[in-house]
């Protein structure tokens, strides 16, 4: 089966000088993918042709005539820019032109022209951002991380079940630890919102586990951590300049003298091993979950290096039926979820379905 993706090359800080040979690298490493490189013609024929890649068979070129830039109002990007990079990538999704969509673009913008060209599956309020961060014994799959700052409780039960469905089809685990992100391991702790969302957790069929803290991110308490979007935004990146951090530190350690230098040396299998957990840049990639579609959203600061990942994120994604999946999964779920709700006293799936949806934010249009 061939894996067709849609790549917003103009989307990101860099645009085309690392998105383009981002996708030129993945292709050369992966026999049964085409991509459709989305956005203005000249610079990503330019960039093509410093890739030496003018005539590979699995690229596609199609023109986009307008660029969302990262600072753009989420209002310019749904009304004015219609034939966007990102607007053009996600509409080759909805045509079933391509199976998913990767850009390094405008959170909010992204979020909002997702939401609008593809829409929302049965029982989902708010899409969610799902990442995975690296933990002692592999990863942990954390969501929201930036699309919904405030959220209810059933949203977060929401992102709970989506969690559950994605770590399921990437994993092949049936039953997936939960956990909620906590100030405190014991059931009063947490603002009013958070109790009632954990109220709504053990109440459902999920494999709950009961409140998590930060530190459990990195210790694998759990498979799936929820949250709302300002929280995990600002723990996402936490984590990745922590990462940074460390590298530096110990860079300028070994590099004070000549004897480190010489210790360096020694411990450099060491030190390219650590390096390699710790790159941040090989997690890149979340997946905008709820969706009637794959979306997925790198990093506004990524390299090529980075912006590969991201890609390799959405390929994985098809390849594993995580749409299908969730659809599936949410299909099954939907009365049951509603009537945890009810019971709980919340207002449930059901009556969320015909209510308008709040306005959503991003945290950072770069995250």
């Amino acid at each position: 089966m061939t894996i067709k993706l849609t790549i917003d090359c103009m989307g990101g800080d860099h645009g085309p000088a690392v998105t383009v040979p981002a996708a030129v690298s993945f292709v050369r490493s992966h026999a049964d993918a085409e991509l459709m490189l989305v956005g203005l013609e000249a610079p990503i024929r330019a960039q093509l042709k410093k890739c030496k890649a003018l005539d590979e068979r699995a690229l596609t070129v199609v023109p986009a005539s307008e660029v969302v830039a990262m600072d753009d109002p989420v209002e310019v990007a749904l009304r004015k820019k219609k034939d966007s990079s990102m607007r053009v990538a996600l509409n080759l999704v909805k045509d079933e032109a391509a199976q998913a969509c990767i850009s390094a673009g405008n959170t909010g913008a992204l979020m909002a022209v997702s939401r609008y060209v593809l829409k929302t599956l049965s029982g989902i309020e708010r899409p969610a951002i799902a990442s995975p961060l690296p933990n002692s014994r592999g990863y942990t799959m954390m969501l929201d991380l930036g699309a919904n700052v405030d959220c209810e409780p059933q949203h977060l039960l929401q992102f709970a079940e989506m969690g559950h469905a994605l770590v399921s089809a990437l994993e092949g685990k049936d039953r997936p630890t939960i956990g909620l992100l906590n100030i405190g391991e014991e059931v009063i702790k947490g603002n009013e919102t958070i109790k009632r969302a954990g109220e709504l957790l053990r109440a459902s069929t999920l494999n709950f586990r009961g409140n998590v803290e930060g530190n459990d991110i990195y210790k694998g308490t759990v498979d799936v951590i929820v949250c709302d979007g300002f929280v995990g935004n600002v723990a996402l990146k936490t984590s990745e300049g922590l990462a940074q951090m460390l590298s530096e530190i110990i860079r300028e350690e070994f590099g004070r003298s000549v004897l480190t230098k010489l210790m360096a040396l020694l411990a450099m299998p060491v030190l390219m091993r650590f390096k390699k957990r710790v790159d941040h840049r090989q997690y890149n990639g979340a997946a905008l979950l709820g969706l009637r579609g794959l979306v997925i959203k790198s990093h506004g600061s990524a390299d090529a290096y980075a912006f590969e990942w991201a890609i390799k994120r959405g390929y994985d994604a098809v390849k594993n039926g995580v749409l299908e999946r969730l659809a599936r999964a949410m299909q099954e779920n939907a009365a049951p979820l509603a009537q945890v709700a009810r019971d709980a006293g919340g207002a449930g799936h059901a009556n969320l379905a015909g209510r308008p949806a709040e306005p959503f934010a991003a945290v950072s249009p770069k995250a």
